[in-house]
């Protein structure tokens, strides 16, 4: 039956900046779809827990450094075994001028959003190998993978990288079975935007283009997130989806 193929049962999903958002939605899908999900986030993520129950487990780690990543392969395996997915949504963004934007935030953004997962879908990937399992891992990107934005030149960096990545990876590891794409996710009601969400003006600027007539949610993402993970989408690779309520199209 065609659904089946949605199923994740049996899977095991890590996805990072799990304690809020859109993170927290992704988990709680996989959880509901059958997997079980270990979540990456900096700080405890109490909330996503009490909501994805004894098929969630935290992991601590700071991903503005490369070296936590053994620690979250290795917690994985040791919890549950095995992994099947990836999800890289853990994502930072710092807005300034770009003719005053400094070195520091440059840097911050492109380490979390950029080198991190970079080098956390190489670890995941070699485990796939060793598993001899083949896999499935999904970035999370953005509208600014597609246009320049204003006033986050190193966050729009990051994002018009992963979408590139996202292609490069996808057509050298297809032959192993790994599947890597994208969702590039619109203007979202999250942490992330909360300042331009509280900017009257800006807010009602980006509104009047999304032909949806609203924010999108974590809920809006979960079908996109269930997709890309399931066998559902054995054939899709290297293609970063938008889910944007039509901005892209307007």
């Amino acid at each position: 039956m065609i659904l089946d193929k949605f199923s994740l049962k049996g899977k095991v999903a890590i996805v990072t900046g799990s304690n809020t958002g859109l993170g927290q939605g992704i988990c709680k899908a996989y959880v509901e779809a059958g997997a079980k999900v270990v979540g990456v986030s900096r700080r405890p993520s109490d909330e996503t827990a009490a909501i994805c129950g004894k098929n969630f487990y935290n992991v601590i780690a700071d991903l503005s450094s490369c070296d936590v990543i053994p620690k979250v392969i290795d917690e994985t395996l040791k919890k549950f075994g095995k992994i099947d997915i990836l999800v890289n949504n853990a994502g930072i963004i710092k807005r300034q001028d770009s003719i005053e934007f400094s070195e520091e935030d440059w840097d911050s953004v492109l380490n979390v959003n950029l080198k991190t997962v970079f080098f956390l879908t190489q670890a995941v990937a070699q485990q796939f190998l060793k598993q001899n399992s083949g896999g499935k891992i999904i970035n999370i990107a953005s509208m600014l993978s597609y246009q320049g934005g204003i006033r986050v030149p190193s966050y729009t960096a990051s994002k018009s990288a992963i979408k590139g990545v996202t292609m490069t990876l996808a057509n050298e590891w297809a032959k192993y079975g790994i599947n890597v794409n994208g969702i590039a996710p619109g203007y979202m009601a999250t942490n992330n935007t909360q300042n331009l969400r509280q900017d009257e003006e800006r807010s009602a600027d980006i509104l009047a283009r999304i032909p949806a007539g609203r924010w999108g949610t974590p809920e809006d993402l979960q079908g996109a997130a269930v997709f890309l993970a399931s066998e559902a989408s054995n054939y899709v690779n290297g293609f970063t989806l938008a889910v944007d309520g039509g901005w892209l199209g307007r």
